[in-house]
């Protein structure tokens, strides 16, 4: 018998107004499930999850629609194995895309570096693409169940975007300290005859 008990939520929305279909669909997701056919998915049976699960059993009740939640587990290993690997394969997806983010990144750093963009609009822009980045590895990590192969590689990567934003913002400060002027900074401004 298989290691791991799996909560199983198989279910159906009427088809319309698709936005019910969608907005189940969306949470779940949310939620981490992996789909193993159209209607049915699987989480790791956790007490956070049959509760939320419930919920939205409730929900999709109240739509109209029918949902069945169960708890299961894999015949033997290679059942498990084939679960596994579905929740590997989303997660080293969404690793994936955060890499992705991370090679555009660097290379907007390198560009900004290479053009001598050193102002403090650049370093506040560069900060809010990092903190969507921290974000979004942030949210994967919590739904990698089973520690997908790429999740070191992600982490590793944000890390060193965030390495490489303190060393860039270090020369917009030197850059200023030694009389570089950035028309971003109010305190940069020329005086006014007041």
């Amino acid at each position: 018998m298989s290691s791991r008990t799996w909560l199983l939520l198989t279910y159906k929305v009427p088809p319309e107004p698709a936005r019910h279909r969608i907005a189940v669909w969306r949470k779940l997701k949310g939620m981490g499930v992996v789909y193993l056919q159209n209607g049915v998915c699987v989480l790791p049976l956790t007490d956070e999850y049959v509760r939320r699960l419930k919920v939205i059993e409730n929900e999709i009740t109240n739509l109209g629609g029918d949902a069945v939640l169960l708890q299961s587990e894999g015949l033997d290993r290679a059942q498990e194995d084939k679960i596994l690997a579905r929740f590997h394969a989303e997660r080293d997806e969404a690793y994936t895309e955060v890499i992705s983010r991370c090679d555009d990144f660097e290379a907007e750093l390198a560009r900004e570096s290479a053009a001598g963009k050193f102002t403090y609009a650049e370093v506040e822009e560069n900060e809010e693409d990092l903190r969507k980045l921290q974000t979004w590895i942030g949210k994967i990590v919590k739904l990698d169940f089973t520690g997908a192969s790429l999740r070191v590689e992600a982490q590793t990567r944000v890390a060193r975007c965030e390495t490489l934003l303190d060393e860039y913002a270090q020369q917009v400060f030197k850059k200023q300290q030694a009389g570089g002027h950035d028309d971003a900074d109010p305190t940069n401004r020329a005086k006014g005859p007041f």
